[in-house]
């Protein structure tokens, strides 16, 4: 039986024999919140640069020990091509200027957390701002794999399986 070379390099790293492979992605998450939290330490493991986005100076990274984790507080040139940006929390009042900001960037990819039974408030908030609706629409909701996940480990663990799964080209889930 013969193998990839990426099934050889993940038996590897999953032996400890060869580091993980630095992905060239960057995991922004937008809103410090115990989410961001777990998205931010889990994906600086899963080999993402991980930055956390808050507009409030006194909001800071909770369990994160400093210097962990980059902390910017707008939009500005910190987003690039290899960007997936995770709104972490869809109540906060900035969420509209926020997202208008980040669709305005090279970010790759863009999503907000959220339960896919109502609207997300970014939706309104980016009409009102003028957003046209096809913009809007690059916003994914609801995000990450759905595994019934009810803790901010759990939360973190699904939307970052989601992009994996997409950074892979795989539609992640479960063959049945």
């Amino acid at each position: 039986m013969s193998h990839s070379h990426d099934e050889d390099r993940a038996c590897a790293a999953a032996h400890g024999e060869a580091p993980p492979e630095e992905t060239g992605r960057t995991l922004v998450a937008v809103f410090a919140s115990p989410v961001a939290d777990h998205l931010l330490r889990f994906g600086a493991e899963l080999g993402f640069r991980p930055i956390l986005l808050e507009p409030d100076p006194e909001r800071g990274l909770g369990g994160l020990p400093p210097g962990s984790v980059r902390v910017v507080r707008e939009v500005g040139g910190h987003l690039d091509g290899t960007a997936d940006v995770v709104v972490t929390d869809h109540h906060r009042a900035e969420i509209g200027p926020i997202l208008r900001d980040v669709l305005g960037s090279p970010a790759r990819w863009i999503g907000v957390m959220g339960s896919p039974r109502h609207e997300g408030p970014h939706v309104r908030a980016l009409a009102e701002l003028g957003v046209p609706p096809e913009e809007i629409a690059r916003v994914h909701r609801p995000i990450g794999l759905d595994i019934g996940s009810r803790t901010p480990p759990e939360i973190a663990v699904a939307t970052l399986a989601g992009l994996i799964a997409d950074r892979n080209g795989r539609p992640g889930g479960f063959a049945h």
